[in-house]
């Protein structure tokens, strides 16, 4: 009986240790806001995305996974630099071929066959 005796005070004494503990010791005063981790390695504003801006690119991780704001920015940014140099390219294949279809016709003779000088 008094050892059933001593663990009810033990655990009693132990109950209000943490209550106290959690309730921060009578403080009234709230715990401060910490602001939200940000993304640390943002993509540069003044140059392209590059291969090693990516590699290098870190989300913080909060208690749910990513911080769906920075992954949303990050991968605006990299579609719309994408969208860039496909169209960019595009219109380079299309200077490319129009440049070689124009030399094509310029090493033609009137009559449609190829001059002597093309070594065809």
């Amino acid at each position: 009986m008094v050892m059933f005796l001593f663990l009810v005070v033990a655990l009693a004494v132990v109950v209000a240790a943490v209550t106290l503990a959690v309730v921060g010791g009578g403080e009234s005063a709230p715990l401060p806001e910490v602001a939200p981790e940000r993304l640390h390695d943002p993509l540069p504003a003044d140059r392209p995305v590059d291969h090693a801006d990516v590699e290098s690119l870190r989300f913080p991780v909060t208690p749910r996974g990513y911080r769906m704001a920075d992954v949303d920015d990050a991968l605006g940014r990299l579609a719309a630099e994408l969208a860039e140099r496909d169209a960019r390219i595009a219109d380079l294949e299309s200077a490319l071929a129009g440049a070689r279809a124009a030399a094509h016709q310029g090493h033609r003779q009137p009559d449609g066959t190829e001059g002597a000088e093309d070594g065809r």
